[in-house]
């Protein structure tokens, strides 16, 4: 090895794995119960908490408060809303958990200093049916905050990146990783793991090239460390097929949530025509879910997509038109008139300095004033988030008053089909629209019930030595090859001993880009395409044992890379295996380009078997649990 590296051990009965919000949720909840039944706590994460996570930079609102205790909706007004968004195929029990307990997370937050704006008569600030507007610049900040008291700063590994889980017995007991600013090799032992690593961007090539390359609306971070733990722990997945195109304001990739719900703007063509409206007869191709309303976001992008490739773009969002008619109200008072639009002017630019900073310099440096010009929009290359209108994750067990007696439950909730492996956030499948207050809720309820299972199973499992001494050549590999070959060639860039991590990210991209349906094949794809990309992604695979490092920065590229590819092959499989097209607007299968409700209203789930190092591909039927329809 090029250099030494101190093993850490450390032992814990209940291991959560991120610094998001899941994690913080499952931290807070868990260290309570925990603390009543002297369970140990301990959270890794490959950041710092107060800005780790999709919401670390900030956000302008939460997109999820049912608002029962106020009578606004239901649990079951929230499963239609989410079930319908993803094409009918979505866990009622899950969703429907989430719904009952998201409120008490939001109301938390206020507890704790986030400021939620409210009305004259008090009341919060609603951006639409189920968001409320937040000034939440500070918002992690905040609620990491909360989760580190709970946790004590002794049982918080910061900077540390996991690579793998430990597995004995078909039991998940623990992880492995290394520090990224130490030369330090961790080994969690734990009663109970739970994972909450974030979903996977990085595995379709970004629009955004030159210098802007890596820019992405999702964070850039989230590198498919969750999705790998699970599959590699033989966890059952859900969804993979789901990946989520948002349309976002261009090249900044400012979200647009306030701009339709808050400020009601329109989005058009390049002639000014609102194309929801002038294609409206397409969404009758799409079965009942075309007629829904709010319409399913893949649909909106669809008749988005259609004026793109008849020509008819860029699309723009009206900002102009949106804020003065907010401001109507007030015409023939002068005085209240500029006022109003002095607010809305401020709430625009407040919108994207809470979340997406950079969407205001691209304002600024492109002379574009809300007020009086529309700004374009797009759609952005595909991710992976089960926490947004995503459904890719982990398929776990629903809670047991909801789901007992059915096959969505097998014990305890949020566990995976792996004993002792807890999931939330992006980790978890089928569960789609949670966004932040739902994560932090699910998180809760995981660590909630980690605990309980530890309680139940109190007994901490040995690790070998060899099975640690193992994974820790395996993880420094990288170093040792970059060391042994470096001088082979006159540029440490190209060498035909080894592959760097940027170089292998862009083959990586560049593969499901053209053939699984990325940007340059307009999201679309077809059999032979996706042969070609398995033909292609196995010569990858087998680069990828060349993968080096020049230093801890690179290592962590690489390993970064390792876990992305899993998201990669899990979705090239289950894109394969459902011979449909379900979501338009996201992916389109031209070989079978419709809706085909009778055999494909179900989950594709697929597993890794650990022990022969297989796949395996099959469906999982859709229970209505509440009988939404």
């Amino acid at each position: 090895m090029p250099m030494n590296f101190e093993t850490v051990e450390v032992t814990t009965d209940l291991l959560i794995i991120g610094g998001g919000m899941g994690a913080c949720g499952a931290a807070v909840e868990a260290s309570y119960w925990g603390k009543k039944h002297g369970v140990k706590v301990t959270l890794v994460d490959k950041a710092s908490m107060p800005r780790s996570g999709a919401v670390g930079m900030g956000l302008s609102a939460i997109n999820l408060y049912v608002g029962l205790a106020e009578g606004k909706n239901t649990v079951e007004d929230y499963i239609k809303y989410v079930k319908y968004d993803l094409m009918g195929v979505a866990r009622d029990d899950l969703v429907a958990n989430i719904a009952r307990h998201v409120d008490s997370s939001v109301h938390l937050f206020e507890q704790w200093g986030l400021p939620l704006w409210k009305d004259d008569d008090g009341n919060y600030v609603h951006e639409g049916r189920w968001q409320l507007m937040i000034s939440g610049e500070s918002y992690k900040v905040i609620v990491a905050e909360a989760a580190k008291n709970a946790l004590g700063d002794e049982n918080i590994y910061e900077r540390v990146f996991i690579t793998e889980p430990l597995i004995i017995d078909g039991k998940c007991v623990g992880a492995v990783g290394f520090s990224v600013r130490e030369n330090k090799y961790y080994v969690f032992k734990a009663k109970a793991v739970m994972c909450a690593m974030g979903g996977t961007v990085g595995v379709f090539k970004p629009k955004s090239t030159g210098e802007g390359c890596g820019r992405s609306w999702y964070p850039p971070f989230s590198t498919g460390s969750s999705a790998y733990f699970t599959m590699k722990a033989g966890a059952e997945m859900t969804c993979q097929e789901v990946r989520f195109v948002p349309i976002r304001f261009k090249d900044a990739y400012g979200p647009v949530g306030a701009w339709f719900l808050l400020f009601k703007s329109r989005a058009t063509n390049a002639a000014g025509e609102n194309y929801m409206q002038t294609r409206k007869d397409e969404l009758l191709n799409w079965g009942k879910y075309g007629a829904a309303i709010p319409q399913p976001a893949n649909l909106r992008n669809h008749l988005g997509l259609l004026e793109i490739k008849e020509g008819k773009g860029p699309l723009m969002m009206r900002t102009e038109e949106a804020i003065a008619n907010l401001a109507k109200q007030y015409e023939g008072d002068e005085k209240a008139f500029k006022k109003k639009m002095k607010t809305l002017e401020n709430e625009a630019w407040e919108d994207f300095l809470d979340m997406t900073i950079s969407q205001a310099l691209l304002w600024a440096a492109t002379n574009v004033e809300p007020e009086v010009r529309p700004s374009e929009i797009n759609a952005t290359e595909p991710y992976f988030i089960s926490s947004h209108s995503g459904a890719s994750g982990a398929w776990v067990s629903g809670p047991e008053d909801l789901s007992a007696g059915t096959d969505y439950f097998w014990g305890y909730a949020q566990m995976t089909t792996v004993p002792g492996l807890f999931a939330a956030g992006d980790a978890t499948g089928a569960c789609a629209h949670k966004f932040s207050s739902g994560t932090h809720a699910e998180g809760r309820i995981a660590g909630k019930s980690a605990v309980k299972y530890i309680l139940d199973h109190n007994t901490q499992t040995e690790i070998p030595e060899e099975m640690v001494a193992k994974m820790k050549e395996v993880i420094f590999q990288p170093l040792a090859l970059f060391e042994e070959h470096k001088n082979f060639s006159t540029d440490e860039n190209v060498n035909p001993n080894y592959i760097i991590p940027k170089q292998y990210m862009f083959r990586l991209q560049k593969i499901m880009d053209e053939y699984v349906g990325g940007v340059s094949s307009n999201f679309s794809t077809n059999k032979a395409s996706l042969d070609r990309a398995a033909e292609l992604l196995v010569f990858l695979k087998e680069d990828g044992e060349k993968l080096a490092a020049r230093d801890l920065y690179e290592l962590l590229r690489v390993w970064e890379n390792k876990h992305r590819f899993w998201q990669a092959e899990a979705h090239l499989r289950a894109v394969a295996f459902r011979e449909e097209t379900r979501w338009p607007g996201y992916y389109f299968r031209t070989d079978y380009p419709t809706l085909q409700e009778e055999d494909w209203l179900c989950f594709v789930n697929m597993k890794w078997d650990p022990i022969k190092d297989e796949w395996s591909v099959f469906k999982r039927p859709v229970l209505n649990l509440f009988n939404i329809d």
